[in-house]
């Protein structure tokens, strides 16, 4: 059955990414585009054509690694538990992630992306705004739930995102450079869980001042 222009399009999408994914990976960013192209059995003009540029390729390489990490934290934390519970299974999550056999990779990736956005402020801002973007869902899962006699608000939840990622980056590429060696799944809850119930209460005791 004949391919509709939109599938084409969504095939050389995906075949370029995946591409990009394994090049980028071994060459950081330094990688050709048409060695990129190649790989996924078209040319450089596909690139500008779906992506506008090699960091539009890069910004949706990123966009997509995300995405997935995601979407699994959605799943790994239960709908019904407690600020601090749902806390506790994202930190359980995280740790489980570094002993993946592709999460040395992703290191790799994240550290290529984050010197290449130092370097260059048009690819940091879109990059920037691509994660905040993913991680607002990260805000969405914890607004609303119980700590306490309160309910987390989103503004809480907001910074509380932001500590916590900023925690969990830190301590897996601890545990992926073998310098947290007994970093598991119980020492990321634990540093977790301090971290939530220190910020939302002090916070809430702020705003009852």
């Amino acid at each position: 059955m004949r391919m509709t222009r939109a599938q084409a399009k969504e095939r050389n999408r995906s075949a370029l990414l995946d591409s990009a994914l394994q090049i980028v990976t071994r060459d950081g960013y330094t990688a050709r585009l048409d060695e990129i192209a190649e790989r996924a059995g078209l040319t450089t003009g596909a690139v500008y054509s779906l992506f506008g540029s090699k960091n539009g390729l890069m910004v949706a390489l990123i966009t997509e690694h995300l995405r997935p990490y995601y979407e699994e934290i959605e799943q790994a934390v239960p709908a019904g538990v407690d600020l601090l519970e749902a806390v506790d299974a994202f930190a359980r999550y995280y740790r489980r992630s570094c002993d993946d056999p592709e999460a040395v990779s992703r290191l790799s990736l994240q550290i290529t992306f984050l010197d290449r956005a130092l370097h260059d402020p048009e690819l940091g801002g879109r990059l920037a705004a691509s994660v905040r973007s993913q991680e607002n869902q990260l805000i969405a899962l914890f607004t609303g739930r119980r700590h306490g006699r309160e309910s987390v608000t989103s503004q809480q939840s907001h910074r509380l995102t932001i500590a916590l990622n900023a925690l969990f980056v830190g301590l897996s590429q601890g545990v992926l450079l073998g310098l947290a060696p007994g970093a598991d799944e119980d020492y990321f809850a634990d540093a977790a869980r301090a971290l939530a119930a220190g910020m939302v209460v002090t916070e809430q005791d702020a705003n009852q001042r």
